[in-house]
This record gives C-alpha cells, sequence and structure tokens, in this order.
C-alpha cells in the first residue's frame, strides 16, 4: 500500500495569515500541503495563484500539492513550478490535450496529478495512466470548499486504485472528508486525504487533533491501528 497521507487544504484557512497557517498545519502533523487554484472560469471561484504560493513556500518544508483548477492550464504550468509546488494536478477537461499537459509538468521536474471530478469516468484516464504520479478523485463538485460528501465517488476510488495497479501511483481524494468517511475512501484504495473544513475547524490549537482524527481512522480501516 501507498503511505497515508493527511493533506490540508489551505482553501479553508485565513488567507489573512497564510504563512501562519501553513506552518501551524505543517507543525500539527500535515503530510502534505494541498493549494486549491480556481480561476472563476473552469470552476464558480477565485482563490490564489503562482504568487501567494511563492509566499506560502518559504513557510514549509512538506510536499506543496498544487491542485489546478483553470483552464486552460498549460500556460501557467510553469509559473506554478517556479512558485514551489512539487506536486501538479490537473483536470481532464482544463485543456485539450491531457497528455501533453502531463508531460509538460514532468518535464518542469514535478510530479504530475490528473483529477477526476464526480461526472468524469475512470476511464477518461486509461491512455494517460503512465503518465501519472497521482490521481484525484474529487468526491464534490470543485469550486467551493465546506461542500458534503459524494457517496458514489467511493467507488470511483476503488476502480481508480485497480486501474493504477502495481504503478507507484497515490490515489488522492478531497471533498468533505471528515474522520466519519476517512473510513470508506481508504478502504476503497485512497491513501492521500485531502481535508479543508475538518482540519481547519476550531482554529490552530486544533489543528493537530482534527489531522489526528482523520489519520487514525483510515488508519484503522487499513489495518495499520486498532
Amino acid at each position: 500500500m501507498r503511505p497515508l497521507l493527511v493533506a490540508p487544504s489551505i482553501l479553508a484557512s485565513d488567507f489573512a495569515k497564510l504563512g501562519e497557517e501553513v506552518r501551524a498545519v505543517d507543525s500539527a502533523g500535515a503530510d502534505w500541503i494541498h493549494l486549491d487554484v480556481m480561476d472563476g472560469h473552469f470552476v464558480p471561484n477565485i482563490s490564489f495563484g503562482p504568487a501567494a504560493i511563492a509566499a506560502m513556500r518559504p513557510h514549509s518544508k512538506k510536499t506543496f500539492d498544487t491542485h489546478l483548477m483553470i483552464a486552460p492550464c498549460d500556460p501557467y504550468l510553469e509559473a506554478f513550478a517556479k512558485a514551489g509546488s512539487d506536486t501538479i494536478t490537473v483536470h481532464v477537461e482544463s485543456g485539450p490535450h491531457v497528455h501533453r499537459s502531463l508531460q509538460a509538468i514532468r518535464a518542469l521536474g514535478k510530479k504530475a496529478g490528473v483529477t477526476l471530478n464526480p461526472g468524469t469516468p475512470v476511464e477518461a484516464i486509461e491512455n494517460v495512466i503512465d503518465l501519472v504520479d497521482l490521481i484525484l478523485v474529487m468526491s464534490v463538485n470543485p469550486g467551493f470548499g465546506g461542500q458534503a460528501f459524494i457517496k458514489s465517488q467511493v467507488d470511483k476510488i476503488a476502480r481508480a486504485r485497480a486501474l493504477a495497479g502495481g504503478r507507484p501511483i497515490d490515489i488522492e481524494v478531497d471533498g468533505g472528508i471528515t474522520p466519519d468517511n476517512a473510513a470508506s475512501v481508504a478502504r476503497a484504495g485512497a491513501n492521500v486525504l485531502v481535508a479543508g473544513s475538518a482540519v481547519f475547524k476550531g482554529g490552530p490549537d486544533a489543528y493537530r487533533a482534527n489531522i489526528a482524527a482523520i489519520r487514525n481512522a483510515a488508519a484503522i480501516a487499513r489495518g495499520e491501528a486498532a
């Protein structure tokens, strides 16, 4: 099995204190820092861009897991790489040639991810699987934080894991993740759990316990904890 990782989504943090928030979740046990980039076009919201990521980068040595919800994505890949992203994940629908986008990410020396929206079938990535380091299964429709988990995506996680086979591919799930559903997505094969509201609720004093609750629920489901 791939290592179990919890990736707090900065989208749910206090944007007036981005550097402090990154340091806080880092010290509270985050494995990765998840960065949701929205353009108001591909998704109905606007978040932040490369400059904000570059400003956050000095505050943590953890993996910067950048999820691009922008279209077209190709013209901006280099900027996000230079800003300090370690993994860059694009949607199947965010450009005319997802194969070329993934090639470009790898050419920039970054890990490449591909995202499946709730309505996007796993079959859409069969022909790019050899270019992928990460498959992100959206368990909400992208564009807003705080949405309810879509249960039908649990089966898609299992199908994504089956498609990955023995390849060293992380299966990430993003959207409405809480300690209550962490077990089901972990059992289905997700090993990277993105959580926004469930991590950042209660303020910095609660971050460590919030992250631990998600991790423990998933670890029990994976047989790694009692």
